[in-house]
């Protein structure tokens, strides 16, 4: 007979937010280490247009920032993001 609580699972996060997730764990985590939508895609395995939304909303949320860099576009998690982030994993 255990003494402790039953572990419930945890809600299913929504997809921007693994999708952030998965820019964090990769060390998308500053201007340096930054990503274009097509390394992305190749880390993620995500349609363009998928990224680009998610992308989208996240720099809304402020939780991603993005800058152009010889005319591509560039992205990586804020350091609002990665609060965000770690806080998923608490």
């Amino acid at each position: 007979m255990s003494t402790y609580p039953p572990v419930s699972p945890r809600p299913e996060l929504p997809e921007e937010f693994r999708f952030l997730c998965i820019l964090h764990n990769v060390g998308a985590i500053n201007s340096e280490r930054s990503l274009t939508i097509e390394e992305i895609a190749k880390w993620t395995n995500k349609r363009y247009s998928l990224i680009r939304e998610h992308l989208r909303r996240l720099e809304e949320l402020g939780y991603v920032q993005s800058f152009t860099k010889g005319r591509v576009d560039r992205y990586h998690v804020s350091v609002m993001g990665i609060r965000k982030v770690l806080t998923l994993y608490s």
